[in-house]
């Protein structure tokens, strides 16, 4: 039997990217839960094999406007206690800090296009040593506390928290290394109203996009490859 790797959409643009075929290749059935149409199943969640929460343009402790915000956060924080196999990008990283029980705020200002991060001696001798050096797309305004228990894997100037670890069971990108696959395009047209209030240069993106891209997106495959590696370890 194939094992099943569900996949949390808040945004139908932000899905797994180049990261699904790794999935497939790896041996799991993949399937996503569209938060807005589908609901949230947390015996679906609890049971599945790997769980990803992908990102989105909303805050994680905005529940009085989403009031899934806070249901989302409580099937996190059931699942990692279980340490069950848990993956969060971007919204999916802050919602499982905040599950975890660390803060979640507005950052000091937005972080969007592509840059570095600086890894950390855990983060250099972790899957994310592949980056090392090179730009990952970022596309946030918000920021965490690092949880507690939690292994911190890479920091930007803007964002100090940008990746974290928990054991080998559990991982958390503040940055999209998913976003290598086709499809930029989605998040420029589904972000404009974000990127015109952010003053961001939209072609800038594009040309930087089309620029990194076919490097990004075998590094991230790595990535992925190597961190599944290790939860069968």
């Amino acid at each position: 039997m194939r094992k099943r790797a569900l996949a949390i959409q808040h945004v139908g643009f932000e899905n797994l990217g180049c990261f699904a075929p790794v999935l497939e290749q790896a041996g799991y059935a993949v399937s996503y839960r569209e938060v807005g149409l589908h609901g949230l199943d947390a015996g679906e969640a609890a049971t599945a094999d790997l769980l990803i929460v992908l990102g989105g343009p909303i805050g994680a402790y905005e529940d009085g406007k989403y009031p899934f915000v806070g249901a989302e956060a409580g099937m996190l924080r059931s699942r990692l206690a279980a340490r069950r196999p848990t993956m969060g990008v971007c919204l999916g990283a802050q919602l499982m800090a905040r599950a975890l029980g660390a803060r979640v705020y507005p950052g000091p200002e937005k972080e969007i296009g592509f840059a570095p991060v600086q890894l950390t001696a855990e983060g250099r001798a972790s899957c994310l040593a592949v980056f090392a050096h090179h730009p990952l797309l970022h596309w946030h305004g918000d920021t965490f506390d690092l949880p507690p228990g939690a292994t911190l894997l890479a920091s930007t100037r803007i964002c100090v928290n940008q990746a974290y670890a928990l054991g080998n069971y559990a991982i958390a990108f503040q940055f999209h290394p998913e976003a290598g696959a086709p499809g930029f395009e989605q998040w420029l047209i589904g972000h404009s109203c974000e990127l015109a209030g952010a003053k961001k240069d939209v072609a800038q993106l594009r040309a930087d996009y089309a620029r990194l891209a076919p490097e990004l997106k075998p590094r991230s495959e790595a990535c992925l490859r190597q961190w599944l590696a290790q939860l069968a370890d």
